[in-house]
């Protein structure tokens, strides 16, 4: 588990700390470049105990389920930039999530969570916590009204993702905080994946929670998997052991080099995203073969003016729709794109983009009730193109989507 240096690190910036946190010219070799180390095993200086429940005194490495310096390194710098006390990294922002509910929540607690977010965190909330005696409520957590008739005595947690996933719906991390806690919920855990800590700091608005997949924009390079949750260190330390441990979700320590490398530049990337990001989003919204542009830097954005008060970057995704049926378009995209890539994913120094058709969601992962499927559609419509800008040049990115929209 990493945690921000105890050193001038707390007045740094960001920049420097993406590139220093975490590191150091190593003592003996005299490197500059922080090591990889890929041992399963290691050796202790004393006696330690066999089991991890034996080793509370003991802070040394002995097995790389329970830690690994190198996936510390990482995790120091996840939280310096989220400007929180600690962070644990797992395989994959599926293993951090999966981590987190299954770590902090038991049989007969129940958990509030925004009813549009990433798929798989959807689905597992709506097919596994269930049948595990989790009682679960997806609501709009745009909507502050719903967050607090959702709460219940038997509420634990209240999970939101702000900007959602597909559709780039807000929602107020202060509000809810506040209301959460007021009403006794334990947890406010935020998926701040889309805004990254370069725009969102959840914790500074009071959540007790970040989650993020390192896989996308902290890593940002589409060639390693990660994920981490980020909080309170005593909070941490009590979810390492069941959520690492037992159930085996580690980081690889080549993942988390790769990764780290990534962060070394992620402040400049982000600002190269937004930058990018800006002009296609204007682009989009001007041409005649786009219906509607979901971008919170966007005036027109429904929600522009909470996201100018909670984010400090715009960030680089978005949704649009077309005029034309996105099936067609979506053809178009896979034949001809030369810059952009018709892919999954998100986040990376490249730009993806994905068709999602409202209807498939609905089908096998949101399953909404009729209010709820109205509110997602006044968004969506029959279905968004989800585009992941890059950091390419904004005028060949325009160019590439004039060549497929007509």
């Amino acid at each position: 588990m990493g945690a921000d240096n105890e050193s001038d690190s707390i007045l740094w910036g960001d920049r420097t700390r993406a590139v220093h946190v975490g590191e150091g010219v190593d003592p003996v070799t005299r490197a500059s470049s922080p090591n990889l180390v890929m041992s399963s095993t290691f050796s202790p200086d004393r006696i330690a105990g066999f089991s991890a429940l034996n080793r509370s005194d003991y802070e040394g490495y002995t097995y790389a389920r329970v830690s690994n310096p190198t996936v510390e390194q990482l995790a120091s710098k996840v939280a310096s930039l989220e400007r929180a006390p600690a962070a644990l990294c797992f395989a994959s922002g599926m293993a951090a999530s999966h981590a987190l509910l299954a770590g902090r929540l038991s049989h007969g607690d129940h958990l509030v969570i925004s009813d549009t977010n990433y798929v798989g965190t959807a689905e597992l909330v709506r097919d596994s916590l269930p049948r595990w005696g989790i009682e679960v409520s997806p609501i709009d957590s745009s909507d502050l009204a719903q967050v607090d008739a959702a709460i219940t005595p038997k509420t634990r947690m209240v999970w939101i993702e702000t900007p959602a996933n597909p559709i780039m719906r807000l929602s107020d991390i202060k509000a809810i905080s506040t209301l959460a806690h007021e009403r006794g919920v334990r947890d406010v855990v935020v998926d701040s994946t889309f805004a990254t800590p370069a725009a969102t700091r959840p914790m500074e608005l009071g959540a007790d929670f970040v989650m993020h997949s390192l896989t996308k924009y902290i890593g940002g390079h589409g060639d390693a998997m990660g994920g981490a949750v980020v909080g309170r260190k005593e909070d941490l330390e009590a979810l390492n052991l069941e959520a690492t441990v037992h159930y085996g979700g580690i980081l690889s320590p080549f993942n988390a080099w790769l990764i780290s490398r990534g962060i070394a530049t992620f402040p400049l990337r982000m600002m190269a995203h937004e930058q990018a990001a800006i002009a296609v989003a204007g682009y989009l919204e001007q041409h005649p073969a786009v219906e509607r542009v979901l971008y919170p830097g966007l005036p027109s954005h429904p929600q522009h003016d909470l996201a100018i008060r909670q984010m400090h970057n715009f960030s680089g995704m978005m949704t649009f729709k077309t005029t034309q049926p996105g099936e067609q378009v979506a053809q178009r995209m896979i034949e001809n794109l030369q810059v952009i890539h018709y892919a999954v994913s998100l986040g990376h120094h490249r730009s993806l983009i994905y068709w999602i058709p409202t209807k498939m969601l609905m089908d096998s992962t949101f399953r909404l009730g009729r209010q709820a499927e109205s509110r997602y559609r006044a968004f969506a419509g029959d279905g968004v193109f989800r585009f992941s800008v890059g950091i390419e040049d904004a005028d060949d990115i325009c160019a590439d989507l004039g060549r497929v929209l007509g």
